[in-house]
């Protein structure tokens, strides 16, 4: 089971931008799809991006809420992923989870190990 962590998340003005962060040691993180969920207050955790593995050929998809503004992209020679958020609505407060499963995207519970969060928070 992968240990991931992700970092990044803080206070922004709304139309500001983040970029969020997703890391694990000892795994090679191109080998597995990884997906970016959103837990806001009172709602279910709901997907953000994915992007398949490297041997998925990196596939990326998004969700309605986030085309447009947020990219997914990989790092290989830093083993990170990340999440680059741009034109941040003001929603106030939600934390940000990575997760992985083998190869491809797919259902969030299909999703086998998840970090403890990052939290952001879009505020005027």
């Amino acid at each position: 089971q992968l240990q991931l962590v992700e970092s990044g998340g803080g206070l922004v003005q709304p139309g500001g931008s983040l970029r969020l962060s997703c890391s694990a040691s000892g795994v090679t993180l191109d080998y597995y799809a990884i997906g970016w969920f959103r837990h806001a207050p009172g709602r279910v955790r709901e997907g953000a991006s994915c992007i398949s593995s490297g041997d998925g050929d990196g596939l990326t998809s998004y969700a309605e809420f986030v085309k447009g503004r947020f990219t997914i992209s990989r790092d290989n020679a830093k083993n990170m992923l990340y999440l680059q958020m741009n034109s941040l609505k003001p929603e106030g407060k939600a934390v940000y989870y990575c997760a992985d499963r083998s190869n491809y995207c797919s259902a969030i519970n299909h999703f086998a190990s998840w970090g403890q969060g990052t939290p952001d928070t879009v505020s005027s």
